[in-house]
């Protein structure tokens, strides 16, 4: 098969299209042909050789991946050969073929087509664990998303409409503040030109949000903690704005709040399992009903990996920036 390999890390011009071998499901796992993949800022991170796979998997960039079943390795129920499915990825995604534990797999949602399937594995599982399992967002809470524009932007936003919240967002342009707004958002702060944090008080009269989703870290910790309401939930999936900071532990302990940080790829397969059957759960209904859906910026051919990577990059997309083999 065909692989996007990373010989030496780098730019964008680091990932190669490679002939490979094919992967081979263990038991438990299941071999899937690969229609598309989606890019996540962690195989960004992975190619400049500051992220690599956990121990055992894929040694190719991808955290998700839409296709068919073509093999079932020993073990597996519950998954026939010729499912469409998408798939949670620990790597591999950017691929024609890749090994998945059967746990890490979905079925395609109703109203969803096959290649857009690819955008939603990372993003709805991000999601839910952290808003939902870890932060407990509940109807009538407020959620504050940085980043609201992005893949795992634009779900939370939805998600937490369609369970009854409140939603405030920051993004760095006015279009990307609108497509926010259409899909729900109801405070809209443009973090070029406001002060998030000021700008939180004025929008809930200093009561401050329920839970916060920060991309950020260190950057904007002092500015979380001060949003937050009592006993609010922030939870940090990411550090684009640096990795160390000052925490004012008596400004938390006035709030009885409470910080949270995950990553999804390296958790262990069970806690994975259970994600992706709460997602299936929760979110795939309210995909099939048309509350919730996958949003897409633009599709490339997997082969032209760093084109897509450069936007990420950029960040010159909203939503999803997918990839599709070729057929």
């Amino acid at each position: 098969m065909h692989a996007i390999t990373i010989p030496e890390p780098g730019g964008p011009e680091a990932l190669v299209w490679d002939e490979v071998p094919d992967p081979v499901p263990g038991a438990g796992e299941v071999l899937v042909e690969v229609v598309a993949g989606a890019v996540n800022r962690a195989d960004v991170l992975q190619r400049q050789g500051f992220y690599d796979p956990p121990p055992g998997a894929s040694p190719y960039p991808g955290l998700e991946c839409s296709g068919r079943v073509t093999a079932l390795g020993s073990g597996v129920s519950g998954w026939s050969i010729g499912d469409e499915v998408c798939a949670l990825l620990a790597g591999g995604g950017y691929a024609e073929k890749v090994a998945v534990p059967a746990g890490q797999l979905l079925p395609v949602p109703d109203g969803v087509d096959l290649v857009t399937a690819a955008a939603l594995p990372e993003v709805t599982c991000t999601v839910w664990s952290n808003v939902f399992m870890i932060s407990h967002l509940r109807p009538g809470e407020t959620l504050l998303v940085h980043g609201g524009s992005s893949g795992i932007g634009t779900m939370a936003i939805q998600l937490a409409k369609a369970v009854g919240a409140t939603v405030a967002v920051t993004a760095g342009t006015a279009e990307k503040l609108e497509r926010c707004a259409e899909l729900g958002a109801d405070v809209l702060i443009n973090y070029r030109e406001q002060d998030f944090a000021a700008e939180i008080e004025k929008a809930t009269g200093g009561a401050g949000v329920d839970v916060i989703l920060d991309n950020m870290g260190a950057k904007y910790l002092e500015r979380n903690v001060r949003s937050l309401a009592a006993n609010g939930r922030l939870a940090i999936i990411g550090m684009q704005g640096g990795v160390k900071a000052e925490l004012n532990i008596g400004a938390l302990l006035s709030k009885r709040a409470a910080i949270s940080a995950t990553s999804l790829r390296a958790r262990p397969l069970g806690e994975k399992t259970a994600i992706v059957a709460a997602v299936r759960e929760h979110v795939w209904p309210l995909i099939a009903a048309g509350d919730v859906r996958p949003v897409v910026d633009r599709t490339l051919p997997m082969s032209d990996a760093a084109a897509a990577h450069r936007v990420v990059e950029e960040s010159g997309h909203i939503g999803k920036v997918l990839l599709t083999t070729p057929r």
